[in-house]
């Protein structure tokens, strides 16, 4: 019984002394990341909490409908193939083939207006207006200083195109186990833009790839200051409507009327998703309309000129978006999430897949998840011939 007591005591001075040591450092966000992970038995976050945050409306307008084919749902998912969704908690699976929908399946309740997150499928959306704000005039070009927006920057020679290409040589610490860290912080914080203000250029840009979400967090505060607009509302204006998304979506915010969390956090559902695949299956026109140029999306969806920590040269980046070069004779390219958010894009085959999900299949020995190949391998397979 003493023994019980002893290890009680110390288990509770423990406890006080870790959160001594939250007060006073002033990372007060870890005890919401606790209560909306660990408390709810999970360790990370979820792709339906985005009414834990404040968020600002992407408005719609018109609705554009996705016509379904007649061929629809004819075929269905490999049964290998759909074991393995299954297992990853796959709740949505959509395939647009020649602009129409032939193939769409939901699990768990969830259907073609359910709202999830996009975690970092975001950043591609960020790179999309980044497009937008040069065609405006409102950045000159990709290779424009971000000091121009950014004075603290000024002793650097960081430009736009630094941040896009994930080549910023910012001592961001893009670690997702360490609650400390850059994510966590910028999740579940309360001063996003505060928080990245204190990060700093330590290594020369325009040279490795380095993949940071504070480089697109930075991009949406040059977005705002370009604009004069908040991100939310800039992305309706110039994307969302025009595009004829059906739903309006909900960009979380760090607080009440703040900051949107750019390199995340964009909650929609899998038919609007693929509505910017399709933006970009289509060199970035919409009804006729060139909504960002051709020059901008060819380029964004092309290897950056850099090597990866590895020094192995990039063939699997450009502007915020992933790229897959010729796989089985395909040349792919696609926004991810990390719980395995997927606008996928095969343009030989006008074939656009998104994949909504729980969980994401860890790398082996690759740049991209191997559950990736599985929503290709199995779009592929049923409609790709």
């Amino acid at each position: 019984m003493k023994t019980l007591k002893k290890i009680g005591k110390w288990i509770f001075i423990i406890l006080v002394i870790i959160n001594l040591a939250i007060l006073f450092s002033g990372k007060t966000y870890i005890y919401r990341g606790l209560a909306n992970t660990y408390f709810k038995g999970r360790s990370g976050p979820s792709i339906d909490e985005y009414k834990i945050f404040e968020s600002r409306e992407v408005n719609s307008a018109v609705s554009k409908e996705w016509f379904v084919s007649k061929a629809a749902n004819h075929k269905k998912i490999p049964q290998a193939s759909e074991k393995k969704f299954r297992d990853l908690e796959t709740i949505a699976y959509l395939i647009i083939k020649d602009d129409s929908i032939i193939h769409e399946q939901y699990w768990d309740g969830y259907n073609e207006n359910s709202v999830t997150n996009s975690f970092s499928m975001a950043k591609s959306f960020v790179s999309i207006l980044i497009g937008v704000a040069i065609d405006e005039g409102k950045i000159k070009n990709v290779d424009q200083p971000i000091s121009d927006f950014l004075p603290e920057f000024k002793q650097s020679k960081l430009t736009i195109k630094h941040l896009l290409t994930m080549s910023s040589g910012i001592n961001f610490d893009e670690d997702y186990i360490n609650p400390l860290a850059y994510p966590a912080a910028a999740y579940y914080g309360s001063d996003i833009r505060d928080l990245t203000s204190k990060y700093k250029s330590t290594e020369e840009p325009g040279k490795v790839f380095k993949y940071l979400s504070g480089n697109t967090e930075l991009l949406a505060i040059i977005l705002e200051k370009a604009t004069g607009k908040k991100l939310a509302n800039y992305m309706s204006e110039k994307i969302w409507q025009p595009i004829g998304a059906k739903n309006k979506a909900f960009w979380s915010l760090d607080h009440a009327d703040g900051m949107e969390k750019a390199y995340c956090c964009f909650n929609s559902n899998a038919r609007d998703f693929a509505k910017l695949g399709k933006l970009y299956l289509d060199s970035g026109k919409c009804d006729g309309k060139q909504l960002v140029s051709t020059d901008y999306v060819l380029n964004s969806i092309k290897p950056a000129d850099l090597v990866d920590e590895e020094m192995k040269k990039n063939d699997k980046y450009g502007y915020a978006w992933w790229l897959l070069p010729n796989y089985n004779g395909h040349n792919i390219f696609y926004a991810r999430g990390i719980l395995g958010q997927y606008i996928i894009c095969i343009p030989d085959k006008k074939m656009i897949v998104v994949r909504l999900g729980r969980k994401r299949e860890k790398k082996k020995g690759s740049d991209h998840p191997t559950d990736l190949y599985y929503y290709i391998d199995a779009a592929l397979d049923m409609y790709g011939k």
